[in-house]
């Protein structure tokens, strides 16, 4: 009798225990991919290759891959009101080709694009229209 109360016991521990703290199914991860090749200059549409995984196709930082990220996307949105209504092109265009100081790009889960377009095709002339169409892309996204 004692070892079918003590099993008993177990058991109900046992499912406390798993009811209190559930396990997760399986922590989201981002899978990592090079990026593919693109022969667009246009901002709309590098924007939506390249950052809208991440920043959400509206740019407001709910991507799909968004939640998965130890930190969570900027709203690019926002930009202008963040600077006194004014948009930082030069600071903007510098953290995408790799300086700016932010911490999130060049880590894993943020690419600095200026490498990255640049190697794409070797052509750094296109690299750097392709930064300048993003900037004036998210230039345009700005919220009023």
């Amino acid at each position: 009798m004692k070892r079918i109360l003590r099993l008993c016991c177990l058991i109900t521990l046992a499912l406390a225990a798993f009811l209190c703290f559930p396990m997760k199914a399986q922590d989201k991860v981002v899978k990592k991919v090079p990026p593919r090749p693109t022969v667009s200059l246009d901002g709309k549409t590098l924007f939506h290759e390249y950052c809208a995984v991440c920043h959400g196709p509206d740019g407001k930082g709910f991507g799909p891959a968004a939640s998965a990220l130890k930190t969570a996307p900027t709203d690019l949105t926002q930009i202008a009101r963040q600077h006194n209504g004014r948009f930082p092109d030069e600071q903007v265009t510098s953290q995408l080709r790799g300086g700016g100081g932010i911490a999130s790009h060049g880590s894993e889960d943020m690419p600095v694009w200026g490498p990255i377009f640049s190697n794409m095709n070797g052509n750094l002339m296109q690299a750097q229209t392709r930064i300048h169409a993003l900037v004036n892309y998210l230039d345009s996204i700005q919220a009023k």
